[in-house]
């Protein structure tokens, strides 16, 4: 199965994980600015220290990964 960003990896941030993650300069909802700082959001994600409410769960964590390796379709 291929994933995409729009059905697979923008639905996993919250409207509160965007709002909240643009003050440090990311928009969650934006596919390119998710694509060129995904092996950061990834770091982040894995150590849990992102997004600012509750932590991923690790099959959505291995998602992110698994888009990422996917080359990161739209």
């Amino acid at each position: 199965m291929a994933l995409s960003f729009e059905s697979d990896i923008r639905p996993l941030f919250t409207e509160d994980d965007v709002m909240c993650m643009s003050s440090f300069g990311f928009d969650m909802s934006s596919y390119e600015d998710v694509r060129e700082n995904a092996d950061v959001i990834f770091e982040r994600l894995e150590d849990k220290s992102m997004p600012p409410g509750e932590p991923w769960s690790d099959d959505n964590i291995a998602l992110f990964r698994d888009w990422t390796e996917e080359g990161m379709p739209a």
